[in-house]
């Protein structure tokens, strides 16, 4: 990842983040709980960091405030956001959910603003503010087409899981930047992370399973569910987390957020193709407002 360019890196994110929203349609729509879906891909991305991690001789002994470290950035970045994520896409559009992350600039602004005394203008707030606009008119269109309640209901709470995972996503983030800033290695800190965040996933789906009464879930025979798991696993987490880790050292986390907007267009773009997605005009307006809010708020 040193060896390539910002711009490279960012290509890298959007890339592949712009599709993985559709990807993890695959297993949603398998029956399967998100929980265990969010479990194996972390688990395995994080045996694949760890493994490379010991090939390559790089040190994998921490002291258990270390440990603390990586559990925080894997919980919360990793586990509890993309459980919501998950759980969002059974009720709307991959796409939609992929555009609420275009408030992630301004949450990440403002929380290391408050935390680390981080400076911003009133364009920046400005920007996050038109985006946030955007998303809103991106979601209220679903809203005002549904024709039963129980539709309402579902793009309700599409959105309300989507802005807990830009939430939780964001407090990673942060924690993530954090880990850097102290000293700790990127590679062990993102290997560790993803193992924190399937063991984390797991408890979440033990504690419904529990709750609920209901028997543990089988494995799902759908090839298409585990071919999704692989590329999610490898390409989506190991190779962009990866590139995004190490693009956030570089220009912190607020600029570094960007991707959160690109991503999602090209989210847009491939839940259109491949989903039969039909955004309308307001819609397409409020993507455009989102785009334009933190294009606005990230120029220098």
């Amino acid at each position: 990842m040193t060896r390539l360019a910002n711009w490279q890196l960012f290509a890298l994110c959007v890339l592949v983040w712009g599709t993985t929203w559709h990807a993890i349609t695959y297993q949603v729509g398998a029956g399967v709980p998100p929980e265990l879906g969010v479990a194996l891909r972390f688990g395995l991305a994080g045996a694949v960091v760890l493994g490379w991690c010991a090939w390559r001789g790089i040190g994998l002994r921490f002291n258990a405030r270390a440990h603390a470290l990586f559990l925080l950035q894997g919980v919360f970045m990793y586990s509890l956001s993309y459980i919501c994520v998950y759980h969002a896409e059974r009720h709307v559009a991959s796409g939609l959910v992929a555009i609420g992350y275009s408030a992630s600039p301004l949450i990440n602004g403002l929380a290391a603003r408050a935390l680390w005394g981080v400076r911003f203008t009133r364009r920046f707030i400005a920007g996050g503010v038109l985006g946030l606009l955007g998303v809103a008119l991106i979601f209220a269109p679903q809203l005002g087409t549904a024709v039963t309640d129980a539709e309402a209901e579902a793009v309700a709470l599409g959105a309300l899981f989507t802005v807990g995972s830009v939430l939780l996503s964001s407090v990673g983030s942060l924690a993530a930047s954090r880990n850097r800033s102290q000293g700790l290695p990127m590679w062990p800190a993102l290997g560790y992370g993803m193992f924190y965040s399937a063991l984390c996933s797991a408890a979440v789906l033990l504690l419904g399973v529990g709750l609920s009464g209901a028997a543990l879930p089988a494995l799902p025979a759908t090839p298409s569910w585990w071919l999704a798991l692989v590329y999610l696993s490898l390409a989506g987490s190991v190779l962009t987390f990866a590139a995004y880790l190490t693009l956030q050292d570089r220009i912190g986390p607020g600029p570094s957020s960007a991707i959160g907007v690109a991503a999602p267009v090209l989210a847009i773009a491939v839940s259109i193709g491949f989903e039969g997605y039909r955004p309308g005009v307001l819609t397409g307006v409020g993507v455009a407002l989102a785009v334009l809010g933190n294009v606005w708020m990230l120029r220098r």
